[in-house]
């Protein structure tokens, strides 16, 4: 008896496609809640640090920094968890994946390299985060996640130009414009499409 393979029709074959492309939107859209909690905690830690070093003595206001420790292990926690919980994981997915994972790792090495100059870093880091974040929008075809992308770009620019008044102002409002606006939007349509 020999091993007939069925043949799928052209209807099939799209089917399969078409739950493939869903099942990887959906997966990757469950990603606005790192966007938000990032978003908001590196918000916070801008914010604060700004105000420390602009209405107060204290000599090492980047020392609201050190926040953004438990925030990797909350982040590599609910990521790993949520992953367990996949059923498939896409070609795609795998790409947004360690492209955030690449981040994170840059992130930890360049904060190696300035640990002496800590001032410098915000120009730096916003660059570097624009990468995933456009890479992400592009995977996901979410065009505010691209367009906060680009804002990164600009606003290390302005963090880098700027004078000590406005540069350090550039961080908190890459956070508005690159992740929480394009989270809050990518989080309401998760649940439209839920729906």
């Amino acid at each position: 008896m020999e091993n007939e393979e069925k043949q799928m029709t052209g209807e099939e074959s799209l089917k399969i496609i078409t739950e493939m492309i869903n099942k990887t939107k959906m997966n990757i859209r469950q990603s606005s809640f790192h966007l938000l909690f990032w978003g908001w905690l590196i918000f916070f830690c801008s914010l604060s640090e700004y105000i420390l070093m602009k209405f107060t003595d204290f000599a090492s206001p980047w020392y609201v920094w050190y926040f953004t420790f438990p925030g990797v292990i909350v982040s590599l926690v609910y990521g790993f968890v949520k992953g367990r919980k996949e059923s498939t994981w896409t070609y795609a997915t795998m790409i947004y994946v360690w492209t955030w994972i690449g981040f994170m790792f840059a992130s930890i090495v360049l904060f190696v390299i300035v640990w002496k100059r800590m001032e410098s870093v915000s120009p730096l880091i916003l660059t570097m985060a624009a990468m995933p974040t456009f890479i992400s929008g592009f995977i996901i075809k979410f065009r505010p996640l691209i367009i906060g992308a680009v804002t990164f770009w600009i606003l290390a620019l302005v963090a880098h130009f700027a004078g000590p008044e406005i540069a350090p102002l550039a961080v908190p409002v890459a956070m508005l414009t690159g992740y929480l606006i394009p989270g809050y939007m990518l989080k309401r349509k998760e649940s439209h499409d839920a729906v």
